[in-house]
This record gives structure tokens, C-alpha cells and sequence, in this order.
């Protein structure tokens, strides 16, 4: 296993295509090693941007600005991405699915292989749906079969673009919880625009606020994630609301 790893943005800018109007201005984000990070915001500020940027995906776009790591190495090759589609391939069963990663590049998928994919399946719940095609499963299962495939990819950082939000709420929460156990050794940045998971999940958090946006941190609670509603949960998130309501005003 790799050990996770801090990553830091400092003063990024980030344009589309010909125009010369920013959509991110000044952005400087910390992700700290071993922990959740929590990007919010209204639709469009750029948190997707990022995660893009970050995963090496972002085309057609204008970034100016230092992406670092602590040990001065790129990120190329180090990052899983779990996004809010489950994009599992339809004509694979949820254990190829698992084990995909390995197909596209290039490599066999061996039976000790196979067999790690039905490990990371029995810890999300989803053993004995290992020959199942993904049209049979649930939304919650889907995702519970991104997951392991995510897990399966074995990074030190996880990007997760809002990967709950299609789901119901107490499907939601469990997958949550198992999600924070299972990458609890990794760097995890999540897009979100949940307060309330923001807040149960994040050891950190940021806002994306103004036009352009840039990036304000939030204080951070004395208790540890994955939360319980308390006082001063509540009082976070109705300060979070209440930023991103000024925000869309």
C-alpha cells in the first residue's frame, strides 16, 4: 500500500477556452495527508475544475498556478477519481468491474487478482453479487461496487466528485460511513454540495465563494469525522448555508 501523501494549490487561476474571464481567482487549497477534505459551493465555481485538474482530465482550460506535493513528485499515476455516475461497464460483471483498472492498461487479470477484487467486495457488502451485471443492481450497490473498484486501484489520493448525491438518505449515510472507514489511510478530497455531509465527513473545509471564486476555510470542529448532529455541527452548517446563500445572491 502507498502511503498518503499532502498536496497544496497555491495562487491558481483557471480560465475556459478563449475567454479571459476567470472562474477561479487566487485559489490556494491545502489537502492534508490521512485526511477528508470538503470542497463546496454553488454549481459552477469550479470545484469539479479542480478535481479535473488534480486527476489530469481538464482540457480546454487555462490553469495558472503551482500544484505541489510533499514529496515533490507529480501526481500522474497516484490518483483513484470516484465520480457521481458509478460508470460501471454494463457488459462486465461487478467483479471485472472491480478488476477493470488492470485491463486498461494492458495488464492480465490474474486469479490473485480476481481474488483481491472479492475481498475488496466482501469489506463493501457485495460478495455475493460478484457475477451480477450492474443493470440488476441497485443505485446503493452500484456505488458500493465503485467503491471497491476505487479501493481496488489502491492510491494514495482519492478524488470523489459528490459520488452519494443520487442516493436516498439512509443509503447515503451508510455509504458514507463505510466509505470513510475503508479510505481512512488515504487523501481524500470530496465535492459536495451537502452541508451536512461537508460537515460529517471533512476534517477540513473549504468554500468556493465570489466571482471568480476562490477558496475559504471554514474553522474546524474539535470532534473527529464521521460526525454526529451536535450543537456545533448545527451551527456549522447553518453558517455554511448561509455563505452559500449570500454567494448565489
Amino acid at each position: 500500500m502507498t502511503d498518503a501523501f499532502a498536496i497544496k494549490i497555491q495562487h491558481a487561476r483557471l480560465a475556459y477556452g478563449h475567454t479571459s474571464e476567470p472562474v477561479l481567482q487566487d485559489l490556494s487549497l491545502t489537502f492534508r495527508a490521512n485526511q477528508w477534505t470538503c470542497l463546496l459551493g454553488r454549481s459552477g465555481c469550479g470545484k469539479t475544475s479542480v478535481l479535473r485538474k488534480l486527476a489530469g482530465l481538464l482540457e480546454d482550460a487555462h490553469w495558472r498556478g503551482d500544484i505541489l506535493t510533499c514529496d515533490g513528485q507529480p501526481l500522474a499515476g497516484r490518483i483513484a477519481y470516484m465520480a457521481q455516475q458509478d460508470l460501471l461497464l454494463p457488459w462486465l460483471s461487478v467483479l471485472d468491474n472491480v478488476c477493470v483498472g488492470y485491463r486498461l492498461k494492458g495488464q492480465p487479470v490474474t486469479e490473485a487478482i480476481r481474488q483481491q477484487g472479492l475481498r475488496l467486495l466482501e469489506q463493501v457488502d457485495m460478495a455475493d453479487k460478484a457475477q451480477a451485471l450492474p443493470q440488476t443492481l441497485s443505485g446503493g450497490m452500484r456505488q458500493r461496487a465503485a467503491l471497491a473498484r476505487t479501493l481496488m486501484q489502491d492510491q494514495p489520493v482519492v478524488l470523489m466528485d459528490e459520488p452519494f448525491s443520487a442516493l436516498d438518505a439512509v443509503t447515503r449515510h451508510k455509504l458514507q460511513t463505510l466509505s470513510f472507514e475503508l479510505l481512512k489511510n488515504k487523501t481524500v478530497v470530496l465535492v459536495t454540495h451537502d452541508p451536512q455531509e461537508a460537515v460529517r465527513l471533512g476534517h477540513q473545509l473549504y468554500v468556493f465563494e465570489g466571482n471568480p471564486a476562490s477558496a475559504r476555510p471554514l474553522p474546524a470542529l474539535s470532534s473527529q469525522p464521521p460526525r454526529r448532529l451536535d450543537p456545533d455541527t448545527a451551527q456549522l452548517q447553518e453558517q455554511i448555508l448561509e455563505r452559500l446563500e449570500d454567494d448565489h445572491a
